[in-house]
């Protein structure tokens, strides 16, 4: 008989916005630990449990109903009271909680027994405002005050927190109850006197404060028939609004429809270049990263573009509007680079901490440019290339002044702060650059992706001059491009391997390392075709290939560890890009083996969420997935990696600048049907249907103009780009092949 496996962490998490919830399975927060009620980068309640006359509760169980709503059945321990004792598990407890700016929660108890009982209901409350970085670090220092007070009349309780400028505030209030609470020696106390059969009801309401502005608990209950709040109403409106796929695949539908959900409950409203609207851009994982990130952000906007365009535009004003303007070492800013990451707590507003913001990455810059393209070809939306022209443009200056710091035509990285990043590429962790024996690299470091990244922007680029009649600029990056594609592999390229070196050290000497940062290669497309074959051959040998989907770096190497967090492990949204390449290059079948593994992975993880990163040990009958501890759940491009392998299985390429779609499908023999509804490109919508029939994948435009999506080759795609045309009209007119 076979067991149903679900992998993942033991632990409840809800959130919306920059609120988030995370306790353990029974409701409760223990401290010390990393669990706790946090709103913009300060955890607001760091304990929180819940008594019987003093005498724990036992869990029945517990889970997320939604990613913005849970529910926990308790029962009681024997009790002995004053008016008698009560039997173990006679008294049931269920908690409800819904969040959405602070935290509704209900709390109902039933009697099951025979007999009327009467016990104080407790709650134990308590809050360390810490910093989200020293949760998560394990190092907290108390600096500010904090005072709390109980009001009787209002029954409520406020704490708050004050150091210096920075404030914050939660105040608990009980509501709709069946009886007034009181408050003595830390705990919230109800007298609750149950007839056999009787209910008891109170509402609990959680209202944040970041020291400006209240953000209160939904007003509504979750009741027995069902959720009936602002939040589901939203994320009906969403469900509604973005792209559908149904298949006859379960696994990979209910893959693809929570993805969709994480990115829902993920979005974050920013302010960008207008002080008088916020945009939408997605957080880039919980619990850790529910802030603003240049680089995650951004890749984000690429994978997302079939199912809500809109990511993209929000990311690019809220980007634009932080560009660095000057030089800041501390902070490594140099002016036209695009964030890192923006962080809104305590240390943060101290300036204990550079990320205010912090500009540590050396690809959020050109992938700026990229997703500018990408966006422009997905809605066709001309005034989009107008307005962010000028942060573009000063992109495309940084790339040249800083990017290239030694003035040799690499991007190379190096942080000048001393509380900066020592690796700013997507592997950012202090120990992922390594040299073949194991050492770390040393000096800056030129990445073999960094490269691909400057290269596809540039061309680009080209295409976004071409539309504005401004020949000149085109050329001048079309040369530039060309001559970087050339320089890239004279020395980058190791014939003896038939790989590409990870990275040019400082004394700019291959680091021969085999790492999947190639494939990102492939993705941008430096790579010439008749090398991409070796390429992808390399990246699917057993010691990159873990079954599970592809390393991030080789199991022979000296260095390896499936359970490190990037010298071995297995990040999908690193496969989901690397499928994009082999697509991109024609290795359709390698494509869909990628993706073949992520799904199967994802099918193991509690909800169908596909984690930040999970072990790189090798796949056989006999295990399964295992997370990586602490990775972040749900984490935005790893949810993202399941649009980027819907992509490379159906070489879906935008151009809405002429109304056309075009596709590229090869549906494997697992996933023999797809059909896409809802599917917006420019003022456009589709609903297509491919199916595989023998070899070969047919499509059927079910909705929409079927003269606007056709099919082409998508290597023909990439040599589009590196055209030397006049305008767009001209690229259009390119007969496929040509």
């Amino acid at each position: 008989m076979s067991v149903e496996i679900r992998v993942g962490p033991a632990q409840l998490a809800i959130h919306q916005g920059h609120s988030v919830l995370l306790c353990d399975t029974d409701g409760q927060i223990q401290w010390p630990s990393d669990k706790g009620l946090y709103f913009y980068d300060t955890r607001m309640i760091s304990s929180w449990s819940v008594y019987a006359n003093g005498e724990p509760w036992d869990l029945l169980n517990g889970g997320a109903t939604t990613s913005y709503a849970e529910r926990i059945f308790l029962a009681n321990r024997a009790l002995v009271t004053e008016a008698g004792p009560i039997n173990s598990h006679t008294i049931g407890l269920m908690l409800s909680r819904h969040i959405g700016g602070g935290v509704h929660e209900d709390v109902d108890l039933t009697n099951y027994g025979a007999s009327k009982v009467r016990f104080n209901f407790e709650i134990a409350v308590r809050s360390d405002f810490a910093d989200i970085f020293e949760v998560k670090s394990g190092r907290f220092v108390r600096r500010g005050n904090i005072a709390t007070e109980w009001n009787r009349d209002h029954q409520r309780l406020t704490t708050a927190y004050q150091n210096g400028a920075f404030s914050r505030e939660v105040t608990v209030t009980a509501r709709n109850g069946d009886a007034p609470a009181g408050y003595a020696n830390g705990r919230i106390t109800f007298d609750v006197e149950l007839a056999p059969a009787g209910t008891w009801h109170t509402c609990l309401m959680y209202d944040l404060l970041d020291g400006k502005e209240c953000y209160p608990a939904p007003e509504s209950c979750m009741d027995a028939v069902g959720d009936r709040s602002e939040n589901s109403k939203r994320l009906a409106a969403w469900r509604d609004a973005v792209l559908k796929v149904e298949s006859s695949n379960d696994g990979f539908r209910n893959l693809f429809r929570q993805a969709v959900d994480d990115m829902f409950a993920l979005r974050l409203p920013i302010l960008g270049t207008n002080p008088d609207q916020t945009q939408l851009v997605t957080a880039a994982g919980l619990p850790w990263f529910v802030a603003l990130f240049g680089r995650d952000s951004l890749v984000v906007s690429l994978q997302t573009w079939p199912v809500y365009s809109d990511f993209a535009r929000g990311t690019l004003d809220a980007l634009g509007a932080a560009q660095a303007t000057e030089r800041d070492e501390y902070r490594d800013a140099e002016p036209g680079k695009i964030l890192h990451e923006l962080r809104l707590g305590e240390l943060a507003n101290l300036k204990l901490i550079p990320h205010t913001p912090y500009y540590g990455t050396a690809d959020a810059t050109p992938l700026y440019l990229i997703a500018l393209h990408n966006t422009w070809c997905c809605t066709g939306d001309l005034e989009l290339l107008r307005r962010h022209l000028p942060t573009a443009e000063r992109c495309l200056d940084w790339i040249d002044r800083y990017g290239d710091r030694d003035g040799d035509g690499f991007q190379e990285y190096a942080t000048r702060s001393a509380a900066g990043l020592e690796n700013q590429s997507w592997k950012d962790s202090g120990d992922a650059l390594v040299y073949p024996d194991g050492t770390l690299v040393k000096g800056p470091k030129a990445l073999c992706e960094l490269q691909g990244y400057v290269y596809d922007a540039w061309l680009r680029m080209a295409q976004i001059y071409d539309v504005l009649d401004d020949p000149a600029h085109a050329g001048t990056l079309r040369t530039k491009a060309a001559a970087l594609f050339t320089r890239f592999n004279e020395a980058f390229w190791d014939e003896e391997s038939g790989f590409y070196a990870f990275a040019l050290d400082g004394e700019k000497k291959q680091v021969l390392s085999v790492a999947s940062n190639p494939g990102h290669c492939l993705w941008s497309g430096i790579v010439p075709p008749e090398r991409a074959g070796r390429v992808v051959a390399r990246l699917m040998q057993p010691d990159m290939w873990s079954g599970w989907g592809i390393r991030t770096l080789s199991a022979s190497h000296a260095a390896y560890n499936p359970f490190s967090y990037q010298k071995g492990a297995v990040w999908p949204h690193d496969n989901g890009l690397i499928a994009q390449g082999f697509k991109r290059y024609g290795y359709s079948a390698e494509a869909a083996r990628v993706a073949f593994d992520v799904c199967e992975a994802g099918s193991f993880f509690r909800l169908n969420q596909l984690p930040e990163l999970y072990a790189g040990l090798h796949r056989d009958d006999a295990n399964f997935p295992v997370q990586y501890p602490g990775a972040n759940v749900p984490q935005a491009w790893a949810a993202g990696s399941v649009f980027s392998l819907l992509q490379a299985l159906l070489g879906l390429q935008p151009d809405a600048p002429h109304e056309m779609l075009y596709v590229d499908p090869d549906l494997p023999p697992w996933l023999s049907d797809l059909t896409l509804r809802d599917l917006r490109v420019g003022t456009q919508t589709f609903d297509i249907r491919f199916s595989r029939v023998g070899e070969k994948t047919q499509f059927d435009v079910l909705k929409g103009n079927p003269a606007a999506v056709a099919s082409r080759d998508m290597t023909v795609w990439g040599d589009l780009l590196k055209r030397e045309v006049v305008g767009a009209s001209a690229l259009a007119r390119q007969p496929v092949g040509d």
